[in-house]
Parts: structure tokens; C-alpha cells; sequence
């Protein structure tokens, strides 16, 4: 990407000062929400091996990989917006809330979930979530 395009995340950052540092796995996430923040981004990207790595590992599938593959076609990622977070760098359990706005084959959709994630040896890992919460 270009030093002055803005991240897809919404923080309002180039994405070279923000997702971009996670993507190369030169900054890891420190909070639930960076690690949220940068998989939005990594589904707006088509980036499926961040999406799997940052995928808590009791929680992975066999063929998450080509699965992940799979969704991202046909998908255009829109917009993220936060609602509500949780977890700082030293906890070792957090929660985001989002709404995530996105195209299917040019249909408007919106995607509001929960997400837990769980931090490991320094990493933080999305576990799972819940689509729209009650």
C-alpha cells in the first residue's frame, strides 16, 4: 500500500502506522481491540494467513486457510466501527463489540458481533463470537 493510504480499520491512521506493523508481524496487538482492528482490516486486504494466525489455536479448523479463502471472494469490506471494548496488555481475556458494513456480490450487508479473544504468551488470539447480540 501506498505510505499515505489510510488504514482499512477506520482509526484514521495511514496503514503503515497501524495495521500494517501487525500484518508483517512486526508489532503484534496489544489489546482486543488492535487485534480486532487489524483482522478487519486483514478481511478488507484478502489477507486469509493473518486471519488463521491471529485465530486462537484451540479454536482452528483443518482447512481454515482455503475456508477463509473462499468467504473473502466476492466480499468488499466496507466499514468498522467499535462499540464497545475490553482487555488491556496485561489481561489475559477480552471482548470487543462491533458492527462491520460489507458487500456481497454488490448487496449491502452489516455484520454486528461479540468477539472473545485470548492473549498467550504475549499474543492476543480471536476465540470466537457471538453474531448479533442480544
Amino acid at each position: 500500500m501506498k505510505k499515505d493510504t489510510l488504514c482499512p480499520c477506520g482509526s484514521g491512521l495511514g496503514y503503515r502506522d497501524c495495521c500494517g506493523p501487525r500484518h508483517s508481524g512486526l508489532k503484534p496487538a496489544e489489546t482486543p481491540e488492535q487485534l480486532m482492528r487489524s483482522r478487519y482490516a486483514a478481511y478488507a486486504l484478502g489477507n486469509a494467513n493473518y486471519l488463521v494466525a491471529t485465530r486462537d489455536p484451540q479454536h482452528r479448523e483443518p482447512g481454515e486457510l482455503k475456508g477463509i479463502q473462499a468467504t473473502l471472494r466476492g466480499l468488499r469490506w466496507k466499514s468498522l466501527e467499535i462499540l464497545a471494548a475490553s482487555g488491556g496488555p496485561d489481561d489475559v481475556e477480552g471482548m470487543v463489540e462491533f458492527r462491520a458494513t460489507y458487500t456481497a456480490n454488490l448487496v449491502p450487508h452489516v455484520l454486528h458481533e461479540r468477539s472473545q479473544f485470548r492473549q498467550e504468551n504475549g499474543r492476543w488470539y480471536y476465540s470466537d463470537g457471538v453474531i448479533d447480540p442480544v
